[in-house]
């Protein structure tokens, strides 16, 4: 049964491969990509997306760890609430005001759209921390307490390692999410995809629209499936074969 239904999905994977192919044939994609100066182009165009979206997200998982760990400890934990609203504020901005922002602050260019990907990230990283460390049972942090352990202790051999499933699923949704708005630091001068479909959209042109865009959902894609990858090294295997049970 399982292989027949591998079997099965293999091959819907080929016919939408085969349809995708032809879409892009279609829409001259293929052709434009073809020529040497303009693949190469875009290689460069994906190096400062990924460059982007590398160092916002590496302040983003630093900031938001800091702030879940900080604020679930007893002495701060009562001020966790207006911290986390403050943090939550770049999300309830849409992310082309959010760089709009930044921009009149500093300025184009690279510098800015790292900073305004910064804080649109932030938010699903520390309040998945703060929520995957306050879901740990009292017992299991009270027992290791009873066994002797520091503070520290506790928080990167108990706490850190229990929550740290949820807190991969705030980074993936981070990291997709960062993506997809990085094509906009275009429209303030700090290159990336969103050139080739900002200016395809300018110029009617399909080809070079999605040039910039099915790449941005090839990189999105490839990101989720590595969270994935790193949730198998990362999280002990007791505690996904308790989650398998």
């Amino acid at each position: 049964m399982n292989s027949t239904l591998v079997t099965l999905c293999r091959f819907f994977l080929l016919i939408i491969l085969l349809l995708a192919g032809m879409f892009l044939e279609r829409t001259g994609m293929m052709e434009y990509l073809s020529d040497p100066y303009e693949l190469w182009y875009t290689v460069e165009l994906v190096k400062q997306h990924m460059g982007m979206v590398g160092v916002s997200m590496a302040m983003a998982t630093a900031f938001g760890l800091a702030v879940g760990i900080i604020f679930t400890r007893p002495k701060f934990e009562r001020y966790s609430g207006p911290v986390m609203y403050m943090v939550g504020l770049g999300q309830t901005i849409p992310s082309l005001a959010v760089i709009a922002l930044v921009m009149s602050i500093l300025g184009i260019g690279c510098k800015a759209a790292v900073f305004a990907l910064f804080i649109y990230s932030m938010l699903p990283i520390a309040r998945n921390t703060m929520a995957g460390i306050k879901a740990i049972p009292a017992w299991m942090t009270d027992a290791a307490r009873g066994m002797g352990m520091s503070s520290m202790r506790i928080l990167f051999q108990i706490e850190i390692p229990n929550a740290m499933d949820v807190i991969l699923t705030g980074f993936r949704v981070a990291l997709v999410i960062n993506i997809g708005t990085a094509a906009l630091a275009f429209l303030i001068g700090a290159g990336g995809l969103g050139e080739h479909i900002f200016i395809g959209i300018d110029l009617m042109r399909t080809d070079k629209l999605l040039a910039g865009a099915i790449p941005t959902i090839l990189l999105a894609l490839f990101a989720d499936h590595l969270c994935e990858v790193l949730r198998f090294w990362i999280i002990p295997k007791g505690l996904r074969l308790q989650e398998k049970a």
